[in-house]
């Protein structure tokens, strides 16, 4: 079909031209529409993985800010607007072990993935041992080997602070080389970072280099599960049980509502213990119930609900076990 300012003037082509321009204004609609129903299903693709997100909120509500944009910028092109290209933020994850952060850093990967911001999902987690070299120029290509690895994706630095030891022993520690190395590509658009990590120890990572907060440009802190979420946890978990799980197949006894396990858990741990672990209670503690299943049922059991239940009794054994 024929451009609209390639048309000859004349009767005939003022015709053609107008049907042409109703035509190419039909192309847009149907665009508009088609982009319009592939952004409402990816919002919701999203959606579902928030649900298993348990507290979080002001993180929850960035993630939908930034999904919401860069989907609402993908439709802007598709109806033919030529807008500027975001760039996700490198970021700072601080809190305590146990409270979502890797699990955090894959739904993200999958987001700016989905919304084409990243080429690809995947998240590279490292910590020092996989960056930090013994002996004098090894730290450098370990480092390069591994921000290589991460192209396209995230590199998820846990443990970011152990790069930067709080007192030196001598001078052989190559930890700050490892974060030069990260610090240099990150204005590349290569890759997003995320350092994570506890709060306090993190300043040091902060403070060791004058470039690191302007690179890092988002923080979000990570607080300690109450009895109440990790009790919501557990149910998720006990819902979303992968094929290869050691749980696949069980489930919890009408008994095990959320409040009766969070009452558990305020009462069989310690808040030391649940400040240390946090969400990483919770698997040892549901391995544990099923072991214990497995030794309080009896051979000539046949009743299949039963082989395959866990009761609030299995999961306080599970508790008192991991106590011990």
């Amino acid at each position: 079909m024929a451009p609209l300012n390639h048309l000859s003037p004349g009767p005939g082509s003022e015709k053609l031209r107008l049907l042409l321009h109703l035509h190419l204004e039909e192309q847009q609609k149907r665009r508009a529409i088609e982009a319009c129903s592939e952004t409402k299903a990816k919002m919701d693709e999203l959606e579902n993985e928030i649900s298993n997100v348990v507290g979080l909120h002001e993180l929850k509500i960035q993630l939908r800010k930034w999904a919401r944009g860069m989907l609402l910028d993908e439709r802007r092109r598709a109806v033919g607007l030529k807008v500027g290209t975001r760039r996700p933020p490198h970021m700072a994850f601080l809190g305590n072990p146990g409270t979502g952060k890797t699990m955090v850093a894959r739904i993200l990967g999958r987001l700016l993935h989905m919304v084409g911001i990243l080429p690809t999902d995947k998240v590279t987690e490292v910590q020092r041992t996989d960056l930090v070299g013994e002996f004098v120029g090894h730290t450098g290509p370990k480092t390069r080997r591994k921000i290589k690895e991460a192209e396209g994706g995230i590199l998820f630095v846990d443990e970011a602070y152990r790069l930067i030891p709080m007192q030196k022993v001598d001078d052989k520690d190559y930890g700050l080389e490892a974060l030069e190395e990260i610090m240099s590509v990150m204005d590349s658009g290569k890759l997003v970072v995320i350092f994570a990590g506890y709060s306090e120890p993190m300043k040091r990572v902060i403070a060791s280099n004058e470039g690191f907060c302007r690179r890092v440009t988002k923080f979000f802190y990570f607080t300690d599960f109450s009895s109440e979420e990790l009790a919501e946890i557990l149910h998720i978990k006990m819902n979303n049980q992968a094929e290869n799980s050691l749980l696949y197949g069980f489930k919890l006894h009408p008994s095990c509502t959320e409040e009766a396990v969070a009452a558990l858990i305020q009462r069989e741990t310690t808040e030391k213990q649940r400040k240390e672990m946090n969400g990483g209670l919770l698997d040892p503690m549901l391995v544990n119930a099923r072991e214990y299943l497995d030794l309080r049922l009896s051979f000539d059991c046949i009743d299949t609900d039963e082989l395959c239940t866990i009761t609030l009794e299995d999961l306080e054994a599970g508790l008192r076990l991991l106590s011990q």
